[in-house]
């Protein structure tokens, strides 16, 4: 079967990452809506909020915890009106690689597990130390 380009693709291990329901959502459609050559786009919170169904401030908190989790960047954008004013425009974002996200989520797991293996045999090491200390007569 033959594509025609009305897709998007996840990697598998996203979900790994413990992502909320509502962070998915707002990461997924980012990746709809990017340019695969520059991996950014610019849509509002609103349209974000309408194709998921969430509040403007509710896409806003979503994307700062995926900008928090390393898995987006923001830039702020200025547009010009017909009369020469200039104000904000959309964020631009920029979807970071995913298996990058993911190789870095795997790195602090590793890094955790090797802080509690020390942990543990400190621990160990603490409780022989216990046990072998000599008993003094009363």
């Amino acid at each position: 079967m033959k594509y025609q380009g009305n897709f998007f693709s996840l990697p598998n291990d996203i979900f790994i990452l413990g992502l909320c329901p509502g962070e998915l959502s707002v990461y997924s459609y980012l990746r709809r809506c990017e340019d695969q050559k520059t991996h950014q786009c610019w849509p509002s919170y609103k349209n974000i909020g309408s194709a998921t169904g969430m509040s403007e401030n509710t896409v806003s908190k979503y994307v700062q915890k995926l900008v928090d989790r390393g898995m987006i960047a923001t830039e702020p954008t200025k547009v010009t009106t017909r009369n020469g004013m200039t104000r904000n425009g959309n964020l631009l974002y920029t979807v970071l690689p995913p298996l990058d996200v993911i190789d870095q989520y795997y790195q602090q797991k590793l890094v955790e597990l090797g802080q509690e293996t020390e942990r543990l045999r400190l621990q160990k090491l603490q409780e022989q130390q216990t046990q072998e200390a000599p008993c003094t007569p009363l």
